[in-house]
């Protein structure tokens, strides 16, 4: 269920007549709880509590005696059982009062029943949806998206012609203009209370399931775009010529752009004509325009709807582009300024000239907080100063562009509605009811695609248009050349937001053809780059022409493995540098089960500088934020010089060769399981079976076989059927397929693409593997054993490389070089293991690894049959085990620096510093780091 769907089945249950044996299980129903689960539960309802139900990891729900509430909420509270089973939530109630409380957090709550459906945010983790405070406090938002979400629905199966492309930006229009109605009604904006609900409601017909409403919306539009004065003077002739009717004319004038022209009006029926009166029944004046612009997107996307309001990027999440891209340096500037009137008067001079640009904006998100954090600020020197509260940062300031035509019209309104709260609430209703009407130009929102625009078109670098006024008011007259705003060169521009991130895989052929554009002469691999870079190399171009500055989420592995070396050189060479970067955390929206991608912020200088030093903030395990300031930050997001990790075809350092495992490329039929080894497999071919081992059989313990068919063996494979019935098969799987390099293989179906094998034993790493355990889990398999592709061998290496593979040295390289699958370490051996950069190691120190790795392996045989991940668990990894590990990180670390080193940070800065020394005679400033064998090194040094 989506939290609107969640919203309406509380409602529904807030107005049911009270039945204490069912008001549990049904408020389980509401959030989302199957039949089939509820009738488990009341099976098998464990509560401890008289009258309570229990659903373990969930809720302690109970029904009390009337007046007994309280005392009910203590039992639920006290019971071993709820503690034992993990329950988010403890309910009481009598079927006139609730009372709830949150164990995690122990927030408590206590309201009439019949009031649920306000309160229903609270309790929305019960449905694996994160809430957040707005809408914990305050579910209009989600109630108004709901049903202005019926209406959509009701009009558009209404007027299916609507629903054609060419109607649809009309049918958003007056999506857009209905909630203006809805909010200026309820905070005075439109004089006398719901008078546009009202009007609705009185003057249009329900007859039969037809009604004459669109008649009605129309001659209300028709007069909120006709002027009421001519020169300044009021006039009646503009309406008269109009036509507009008696009950239209006591409306205002609104116009604005988003009432530039009446425009037409689907019809209603009578079911439309309920949901917008019942639409116009909610107290909009307390929407959030952030959350609320977000969530709205979803009514008019067909494909987004499932999951209607749930679309709300957080305000925090926000806040970490926004704050160290420009708000941290205002605030900074204003508790300098102190109570100097000259200095804070310039302060508000410089929010003046701020302009703030989303080339992805949505329905205005990043626009919105930027608008109201920037308005606080203002206030602040109007409090300190005395001088005319009305604010002097125009909405014109706030340049977006929208490839989507209802968001875009969402985002105009969402600012509108940002700057009359504001006002409201800075300056006074009363003030802000004057200056709002009739509407002046929103932010200045271009529908259509960031990536084909000229960005300069839509925020040309020149000083934004402002009405030059007095600041001071009646405190006194400012100079003239104190307050002008036209000098070009005072304007500052930010660039933010979240663009969208699609893999190669996934983009459309248009898409292709917009990285092409910005890449194609940029390098060769443009083809994989991810459809957010188009964003970065914009930014970077304008950054570096006109010395703005940008920051922009993206996800996270623009910074890790191939794709640094595909974006990174284009953007370094335009002259920008990473002025701030916030590394790796969940941008989780609000949705089901809060999933959520995993980012990156990087922030972009131009060719000026905010900051002497640039920040690094990175996410601790009790999601505190570490701020960090560095000399220069990498495109890796770590500390150091502009180098760029390429792949390599053999070690940077003296350490073993690493190959990948085998591809099969058949079908399935060269793999058996144990059972059809025993059935299939004849006792004297069992020469031929190996067992074989891919990340999960390796990790997990899973069993699982091949057929290893040399060359000079294949014709006495072939005599048994069963073998070559499967050779065959793998023959026509390869012909079918349409990879020509499997085709090819189709001339030896019974072997493996490649045939790497160890005669002694091999060294075995995953290719990916959880970024939850402590360790990389490498480890050893025998001479009889194959690796699948999905592992990464070193076949007969010496023993002292899987002390190597198994060290924090190693991880924290692997985790900032190589790329991630979400979170999830990706491996390679050509970025991962050939550039690791490891120091001379002596006869000594190979040997002292080597006593390492083997402590490693015989802690792992102590707990057999103990697996890999069993072994790894961070909650559960036995003692001997974790020792033997930490005696290998000292051994190591001690070859590198003579001690251990302090954190993780100061290792990577050491990695990165001996990778930059080994590669000094390949690397330029801005360049790729090329990585050669070590013979060829030393012939190139001698």
């Amino acid at each position: 269920m989506n939290a609107v769907e969640i919203e309406e089945a509380v409602s529904a249950l807030a107005r049911q007549p009270f039945d204490a044996d069912e008001f549990p299980y049904a408020f389980l129903q509401a959030f989302g709880r199957k039949d089939v689960e509820l009738k488990r539960l009341r099976k098998n309802n464990t509560s401890d509590v008289v009258g309570g139900v229990l659903r373990r990891d969930s809720i302690h729900i109970a029904v009390a005696a009337p007046g007994e509430v309280g005392a009910t909420l203590a039992a639920l509270r006290d019971s071993p059982k709820s503690a034992a089973n993990r329950v988010k939530f403890l309910i009481a109630t009598d079927g006139d009062e609730v009372q709830a409380e949150e164990t995690a957090t122990g927030e408590f709550r206590s309201f009439p029943l019949p009031e649920l459906d306000r309160h229903f945010g609270f309790f929305l983790p019960l449905a694996g949806i994160s809430a957040v405070r707005q809408i914990k406090d305050n579910p209009i938002d989600v109630k108004a998206v709901g049903r202005l979400n019926k209406l959509y629905l009701e009009l558009l199966r209404e007027n299916p012609d609507w629903a054609k492309e060419e109607k649809r930006p009309e049918l958003n229009r007056l999506m857009a203009r209905l909630v203006f109605c809805f909010f200026a009604e309820d905070t005075g904006i439109f004089i006398g209370d719901t008078l546009f609900t009202a009007s609705i409601r009185q003057f249009s017909e329900d007859r039969a399931g037809l009604t004459n409403t669109d008649q009605v919306l129309a001659q209300l539009f028709l007069a909120m775009s006709t002027p009421t004065k001519e020169n300044g003077n009021p006039t009646s002739r503009f309406r008269q010529a109009a036509g507009v009717k008696a009950y239209a004319d006591v409306f205002p004038y609104v116009n604005g752009g988003l009432f530039e022209d009446a425009g037409a009006v689907p019809r209603f029926s009578r079911a439309a004509r309920n949901y917008l009166l019942h639409a116009g029944e909610l107290d909009w004046k307390e929407i959030n325009p952030d959350i609320f612009g977000s969530m709205i997107q979803a009514v008019a996307e067909d494909d987004e709807r499932a999951s209607l309001g749930m679309h709300y990027t957080s305000v925090p999440n926000i806040l970490k582009v926004l704050n160290p891209l420009f708000l941290d340096e205002l605030n900074e500037k204003l508790g300098e300024a102190g109570d100097s009137v000259r200095k804070l008067r310039a302060l508000r001079r410089r929010l003046s000239r701020i302009r703030v640009f989303d080339p992805a904006c949505g329905s205005g998100n990043f626009l919105v907080i930027a608008y109201r954090q920037m308005r606080e600020i203002e206030h602040e020197i109007v409090k300190r100063t005395g001088d005319d509260p009305k604010s002097v940062i125009p909405l014109t300031n706030f340049y977006g562009i929208e490839i989507k035509g209802f968001a875009a019209e969402i985002a105009r309104l969402a600012l509108l509605i940002a700057e009359f709260q504001a006002d409201s609430r800075l300056i006074s209703q009363q003030a802000a009811r004057s200056m709002v009407l009739p509407l002046h130009k929103s932010g200045k929102i271009v529908e259509g695609n960031a990536l084909r625009l000229d960005w300069l078109e839509v925020c040309p670098p020149a000083a934004p248009v402002t009405e030059e006024r007095d600041l001071g008011g009646p405190t006194g007259q400012l100079a003239l050349e104190e307050s002008r705003l036209s000098d070009r060169d005072e304007v500052e521009t930010y660039i933010c937001g979240n663009p969208p991130y699609i893999w190669s895989n996934d983009q459309t052929a248009a898409q292709k053809e917009e990285i092409e554009i910005s890449f194609s002469s940029r390098t060769k691999g443009w083809k994989q780059l991810n459809y957010v870079s188009g964003w970065f190399i914009k930014a970077a171009e304008y950054n570096s022409a006109h010395g703005a500055h940008s920051a922009f989420v993206s996800i996270n592995t623009i910074c890790q493995g191939q794709h640094v070396e595909l974006l990174w050189p284009s953007l370094l060479r335009l002259g920008v540098h990473i002025e701030f970067a916030h590394t790796s955390f969940k941008w989780s929206n609000l949705s089901t089960n809060n999933a959520g991608v995993t980012v990156v912020i990087v922030g972009l200088s131009g060719n000026t500088k905010i900051r002497a030093r640039p920040v690094l903030y990175s996410e601790c395990e009790n999601k505190a934020v570490e701020r960090r300031e560095a000399e220069n930050i990498s495109p890796y997001l770590v500390p150091g010089p502009d180098l760029i990790v390429r792949k390599a075809s053999r070690p940077l350092a003296a350490v073993a060769n690493m190959a990948r495992g085998n591809m099969p490329y058949d079908g399935g039929n060269l793999l058996l399981s144990p059972e059809q080894v025993t059935a299939e497999i004849p006792t004297d071919r069992m020469s031929l079976v190996r067992r074989i081992f891919g990340s999960e059989e390796f990790i997990y313990g899973a069993v699982r076989y091949c057929l290893w068919i040399r060359d000079d063996v294949v014709d006495w494979a072939m005599e048994t059927p069963s073998i070559a019935k499967r050779i065959g098969l793998t023959r026509e799987a390869r012909l079918r397929s349409s990879d020509v390099g499997a085709q090819a293989l189709a001339l030896t179906p019974h072997r493996f693409r490649e045939m790497n094998a160890g005669n002694r034993l091999t060294i075995v790493i995953p290719a990916v593997s959880s970024e939850n355990r402590p360790y990389l889990t490498a480890g050893l398999i025998g001479a009889s054993d194959v690796l699948t592709n999905r592992n990464y061998g070193i076949f007969d290496g010496e023993l002292w490389n899987l002390a190597l593979l198994s060290s924090k040295m190693h991880l924290v390289w692997i985790a900032t070089v190589c790329g991630r699958l979400e979170m999830r370490y990706s491996y390679t051996n050509t970025l991962g293991w050939n550039t690791f950069p490891v120091p001379p190691l002596t006869t000594q120190d190979k040997a002292d690894l080597t006593r390492c790795a083997e402590d490693i392996l015989l802690a792992r045989e102590a707990h057999f049959p103990a697996t890999i991940a069993d072994l790894y668990d961070p909650e559960a990894m036995p003692d001997d085990l974790r020792r033997a590990h930490e005696r290998n990180d000292e051994t190591l670390e001690r070859i590198y620096i003579g001690r251990r080193f302090r954190n993780d940070t100061e290792r990577l800065e050491h990695l990165f510093a001996l990778y930059t020394k080994m590669t000094a005679s390949d690397a330029g400033p801005g360049k790729k780091s090329l990585s050669k064998s070590p013979r060829k090194r030393k012939e190139k040094a001698a």
